[in-house]
């Protein structure tokens, strides 16, 4: 039974931000690599990168609706993966990227001059790797998928004329499915192999921190805090003839960042922002039986906490049309080819985009970007099992990510 459900257990796939975190939180920042974003406060999205943002948009009730298309291509070329007993090799594992949608909803309200409400809805983690059943790391996953949904009520309050300052509650809905080829019957003539499964949910608790202040009339800095979110993910672990009860211990990382917005003139506007992000919280992914509490599977992953940093401008081209651009280096949790996963075939990656804003009346207003992700190489050298002579997965992932952004705005 240690055989069957060693390995059964990881975070999946290659999401828009380092680790499995999701950057697309709207579909306006896109544009520009989403460098500064908190301190943009150019819509109702500001409630997600800094709450504080809302007191810069005008009175009255501001709604963002957002959709990010990611077109991701994830391929595995094998240099030396051995063979585990008599089972065959196995192959390459064909296309595991695909196609994935992020939406996102945003709503914000004034009371009075000083005060602002919002709601912010988006899948704040996840992503799905999918590989063949005959991948030659089928025995560390081939199938996952995890969605962190985030439900983030917020309120923000103008202290001074040039400071304010945000508070948001994070309620974060998680669901997992991730699932592996196990070997059951290594010593008989013909090997056979079956799938496990593991499907579980939780739901977490966390809070955001945002103070925006301006340095000058054309100079604003943001800076703001996401508190991590500690999750107890229950759900069945399950093989053929088999049930558990099993249960996964998860914290989605905290975030820091620094975000500065500077006019040149009427015309320009320079974006840059400095983000931390806390992933040495997640360590190795422990599944345990709920009822006995002995441990099922224990899967290490060894994250290291990551920098992003990004750079970006906005040029008023017109007085409805504005064009946007930016680059950004974003780098990965994953400190080797050892701790890298085949569910998590993670690397620094950079971003080059561009964008624009339209305003198609007086009170609406349309954001369209398009990013290119760029993925360093990442190689992988990590044990299917516990013991390194059974099989190590030895080779390299090319990974490549288009997204393609919309974002629709409107205020009343």
């Amino acid at each position: 039974m240690a055989l069957l459900l060693t390995g059964s257990l990881s975070i999946d796939g290659t999401a828009a931000a380092a680790g499995f975190a999701l950057q697309n939180q709207n579909g306006a920042g896109n544009g520009y690599a989403y460098a500064g974003a908190g301190v943009v406060a150019q819509d109702a999205s500001t409630i997600y990168f800094n709450p504080a943002g809302m007191t810069y948009l005008a009175p009255g009730h501001h709604v963002s609706g957002a959709g990010s298309l990611l077109i991701r291509s994830l391929r595995f070329q094998d240099t030396g993966s051995g063979r585990f007993l008599n089972y065959p090799l196995g192959d390459n594992g064909g296309q595991a990227g695909g196609l994935a949608v992020v939406p996102a909803v945003y709503w914000s309200m004034s009371l009075g001059s000083a005060f602002r409400i919002g709601l912010g809805v988006s899948p704040t983690f996840g992503n799905a790797t999918d590989w063949s059943k005959t991948f030659i790391g089928r025995f560390q996953g081939v199938d996952s998928t995890i969605t962190a949904i985030n439900f983030n009520p917020s309120i923000a309050w103008k202290l001074h004329e040039d400071v304010s300052l945000g508070v948001g509650l994070n309620v974060v809905k998680f669901d997992a499915d991730l699932r592996n080829i196990v070997p059951v019957t290594a010593l008989l003539p013909v090997p056979v192999e079956v799938e496990t499964k593991l499907k579980g949910d939780d739901v977490g608790f966390g809070y955001n921190v945002g103070l925006m202040f301006r340095l000058s009339p054309s100079t604003r800095v943001g800076l703001t805090y996401r508190s991590a979110v500690n999750l107890k993910v229950g759900g069945p672990l399950s093989a053929p003839n088999t049930v558990i009860p099993a249960s996964v211990s998860v914290e989605l990382p905290d975030t820091a960042s620094l975000a500065i917005s500077h006019m040149m003139n009427d015309r320009w506007r320079l974006l840059a922002d400095l983000t931390w992000t806390g992933w040495s919280g997640l360590q190795a992914i422990v599944a345990k039986n709920r009822v006995s509490g002995a441990t099922l599977a224990n899967e290490r992953l060894g994250f290291d906490n990551t920098f992003r940093v990004g750079l970006g401008t906005q040029y008023q081209y017109t007085e409805r049309l504005r064009l946007h651009a930016g680059f950004a280096w974003d780098q990965t949790p994953v400190p080797n080819s050892t701790d890298r996963t085949v569910r998590l075939p993670d690397s620094d990656r950079f971003w080059l985009a561009v964008g624009l804003n339209q305003k198609l009346g007086q009170r609406t207003s349309i954001d369209v970007g398009y990013a290119h992700i760029f993925f360093t190489g990442a190689d992988i050298n990590r044990p299917s099992f516990p013991n390194p002579a059974l099989q190590v997965v030895r080779g390299s992932f090319n990974t490549d990510v288009h997204i393609i952004s919309v974002q629709l705005n409107h205020h009343f």
